[in-house]
C-alpha cells in the first residue's frame, strides 16, 4: 500500500517523537478537499489507551509531525481526526517518478505467494452458456492482477469430465452409428438427444452405466471416444475463451479425471485420520455445529464433487505449494466450499498456513429481475452473447466512414467485449447486476466505453502534439493535486483489491480517474494559444501519466483501449 504506508510511516514518526507507543496505523482518504487529502483518526483509538482526551492525543501527534517533506499542512477536527493535505513538490516529483516507471509506480509485493486461482469450469460435453461468464471473468482478472502484483500465479480450469453423461453420450453414438467428428458438430443438440433416450429408455440408460464403467476401467474404444468428446468440448471452450481474450489455455485444465487415482486415498487417509463415519451405507464426515454431513463415498462405491475437491485441494497445497488457493464459484455453492475447506484443514490435507478462499459471485439478470433467458426460456449460449455484443457495438461508433471494414470489426469487438466485461466486473462481485445493452454500451457513466474515450481522447492530444514532451511536473491548483493525488493511489487500489479480490474496487478507481481527467481537462488548457510552456508540458505528463493508468488498470481487467475512438 504504497500512498498510505508512505504517510503512516510519517504519522509513525510523530508517535516515537511524542513517546507514544503505537499500534498499527490506518488513514482513509478524505471525502472532501476541503479535509485534506487523507484522514487519520487513530488518536480516538488510543483514548482510553492512554486516558487521554482524543484531541489532546491528536495535537501531540501533530506537534511532533514533520511538515517539511511529504505533508505541507495537518489540522485537528472534530472529536479527533487529524486532516492532512499533501506537499504539491513531492506529489509532482512522485508522479514523475510513476510516468518513468514501467509499472506506473505499483511495487511489486514484497512477499510473494504461489497463487491457484480456479475459475471458469465449463460442463463438457455442452457448450459454455451465460452462467459460465461470470466466473471465468472475475478469475481471469484476479489471476491478471496476482500476477502483475508479482505473485506466481497457477491457473486451474477444473472441468466435470467423469461421470455419466459420457456413458450416455457414448451410448447414443453407439447406437446413432454415426461418425463422431460429424454428429458433434452441433455438441449442444447430441447431448440433448442423448439425454432424451437416457430418460426415457431403461434399457439405454442401463447401457450407458456399463459404458462409465468401461471408460473408468480403461477400455481402449471408450477412452478413444471420451477422449474425442473431451477435445471437441474444450474446443467449444477456445473459441469463447479467445472472444473474451481470457487467458485460460488447454494446459491449465485439471479435469476431474486428473484427480481420479488419487480419490480411494482420500477416503483411506479420512479413515486413518478418524474422520469418517458410516451413515446408510455412505462414508461420511461430520463437521462440529453442521448438521449435513460431508459424503466422500457413497454406499455403492461411487465418489462426489467433495471427494474430488478434497483431492484437488491437497494437490495444490502439498504437490504445487501453493498458499493461497482460491476458487471463483457462484453464491450457491458456499456450505459446500466452506464444508470441504474445513475438511481439508482438519485431516492435515492443507496445511494452517494455506489461505482457502471462495470467490463467490451472484447471477447475472434480465430487465425482469429473473435469470437471463432466452426469449423462449432457454439457456443463453455464451458464444451468442459475445457475438451480439460486438453487433451491437458497431452501432455506437461514429464516423464510419473514417475507418476500414476490418477497422471497424476490430474496433467493435473491443469495445463490445470490453463493455461485458466491465459491466460484470463494475458491481461487487457477491451482488446480483442486472444486464443493460444500452447502458454497459454507454458513453456516459461507469463504463469501458467512457474510459476508452477518456484514452481515445489523451492520444488525440499527443497526435496533435506530436514533439517532445520534457520538464517537470507542476502541481498548479486544486483540480491538478486531486488527479495527481489520484494517480498515486493506483498502487494502494490494485493492493486492496487482490487481498478482497474485488475487481469493482479497480473499476470503480478507474471510473473516478477518468471522471476527475475529464474536469481537469476542461478546466485546464493543454495545447491552446497562450498556455505557459512549462505549464503545457507538465499537463502533457499528467495526461499521459493518466492515460497510461487507465491502459494498465483495464488491463488488468482483461479489457483493450484505442487509440482513436
Amino acid at each position: 500500500m504504497k500512498l498510505k504506508s508512505q504517510i503512516n510511516d510519517v504519522i509513525k514518526e510523530a508517535f516515537i517523537k511524542a513517546g507514544i507507543e503505537h499500534s498499527p496505523l490506518s488513514v482513509t482518504e478524505a471525502t472532501k478537499p476541503e479535509f485534506g487529502d487523507f484522514q487519520f483518526n487513530g488518536a480516538m483509538a488510543l483514548s482510553k489507551k492512554l486516558s487521554k482526551n482524543p484531541r489532546e492525543i491528536a495535537q501531540l501527534i501533530l506537534d511532533n509531525l514533520d511538515l517539511t517533506q511529504m505533508l505541507t499542512k495537518a489540522e485537528i477536527a472534530g472529536p479527533g481526526f487529524i486532516n492532512l493535505w499533501l506537499n504539491p513538490l513531492w506529489i509532482a516529483a512522485e508522479c514523475k517518478e510513476s510516468l518513468l516507471d514501467e509499472r506506473l509506480g505499483v511495487e511489486v509485493c514484497a512477499n510473494p505467494l504461489k497463487v491457484v486461482v480456479d475459475y471458469s469450469g465449463p460442463n463438457m460435453a455442452k457448450q459454455m452458456h451465460v452462467g459460465h461468464l461470470r466466473s471465468t471473468i472475475i478469475g481471469d482478472t484476479l489471476a491478471n492482477l496476482l500476477t502483475f502484483l508479482g505473485d506466481e500465479v497457477i491457473r486451474q480450469n477444473h472441468i466435470g469430465d467423469w461421470g455419466t453423461q459420457f456413458g450416455m453420450l457414448i451410448a447414443y453414438l453407439e447406437e446413432t452409428g454415426k461418425d463422431a467428428s460429424v454428429s458433434l458438430k452441433d455438441l449442444e443438440q447430441f447431448y440433448k438427444d442423448a439425454k432424451a433416450c437416457f430418460d426415457e429408455d431403461v434399457l439405454f440408460s442401463d447401457k450407458a452405466r456399463a459404458y462409465v464403467v468401461k471408460i473408468q476401467s480403461g477400455d481402449k474404444h471408450c477412452l478413444q471416444l471420451w477422449e474425442k468428446f473431451i477435445d471437441i468440448s474444450l474446443g467449444h471452450c477456445e473459441e469463447v475463451y479467445e472472444k473474451l481474450d481470457v487467458q485460460l489455455t488447454r494446459d491449465d485444465v485439471r479435469a476431474e479425471s486428473f484427480y481420479n487415482d488419487d480419490l480411494p486415498k482420500v477416503v483411506e487417509d479420512l479413515h486413518n485420520a478418524g474422520k469418517l463415519t458410516q451413515s446408510e451405507g455412505a462414508q461420511c464426515v461430520f463437521l462440529e455445529d453442521d448438521e449435513i454431513p460431508v459424503i466422500v463415498q457413497k454406499g455403492d462405491g461411487g465418489y462426489l464433487y467433495a471427494t474430488t475437491d478434497l483431492a484437488a485441494l491437497r494437490y495444490r497445497a502439498q504437490v504445487l505449494d501453493a498458499k493461497r488457493i482460491s476458487y471463483v464459484v457462484d453464491a450457491r455453492q458456499a456450505g459446500h466450499f466452506k464444508q470441504v475447506f474445513k475438511v481439508a484443514k482438519e485431516a492435515g490435507f492443507v496445511p494452517e498456513d494455506v489461505k482457502l478462499e471462495h470467490i463467490a459471485f451472484g447471477t447475472m439478470m434480465d430487465k425482469g429481475g429473473k435469470p437471463f433467458k432466452t426469449r423462449d426460456g432457454g439457456t443463453v449460449k455464451l458464444i451468442d452473447l459475445l457475438d451480439e455484443a460486438v453487433v451491437k457495438a458497431k452501432e455506437t461508433i461514429n464516423n464510419k466512414e473514417d475507418y476500414s471494414e476490418e477497422a471497424i470489426e476490430t474496433l467493435a469487438k473491443i469495445i463490445g467485449i470490453g463493455a461485458v466485461k466491465y459491466a460484470d466486473l463494475s458491481i461487487n462481485r457477491e451482488s446480483n447486476y442486472i444486464f443493460n445493452w444500452d447502458k454497459m454500451l454507454s458513453f456516459e457513466g461507469n463504463t469501458s466505453l467512457y474510459l476508452q474515450y477518456a484514452y481515445a481522447r489523451i492520444q488525440s492530444i499527443f497526435r496533435k502534439h506530436d514533439s517532445e514532451v520534457c520538464g517537470d511536473i507542476i502541481i498548479g491548483d486544486d483540480v491538478e493535486h486531486r488527479l495527481a493525488t489520484m494517480l498515486l493511489r493506483f498502487d494502494d487500489v490494485l493492493k486492496r483489491a487482490a487481498v478482497d479480490a474485488s475487481p469493482n474496487q479497480i473499476t470503480t478507481y478507474l471510473y473516478e480517474l477518468g471522471t476527475l481527467f475529464m474536469r481537469f481537462y476542461e478546466q485546464n488548457p493543454i495545447l491552446k494559444i497562450g498556455v505557459d510552456e512549462k505549464m503545457k508540458m507538465s499537463r502533457l505528463q499528467l495526461a499521459d501519466l493518466t492515460a497510461k493508468t487507465i491502459k494498465q488498470g483495464l488491463e488488468i481487467l482483461g479489457i483493450k483501449v484505442v487509440d482513436k475512438l
